[in-house]
């Protein structure tokens, strides 16, 4: 069953509000969202890189900072 939206006629906040409820949903059962197979091998290549200390962290101001730079 596909729903139906009216996505053409919603604001950008109800749209992110639906997204918001959709999350919240999804959160409640994890096990039934599969991870794409891709992910467990990032998520191991950073663990290593954690484990031999190779790995740099920033707070979350400066990423999204940096995020914001680098896409206008």
């Amino acid at each position: 069953m596909e729903p139906l939206l009216p996505l053409d006629k919603m604001t950008t906040s109800e749209k992110l509000s639906a997204m918001e409820q959709l999350w919240d949903e999804l959160c409640r059962a994890p096990e039934e969202v599969p991870s794409p197979a891709w992910h467990e091998k990032v998520l191991s290549g950073r663990e290593k890189r954690v484990r031999e200390a190779k790995a740099s962290f920033s707070d979350l101001a400066d990423a999204k900072d940096r995020v914001r730079k680098a896409t206008q």
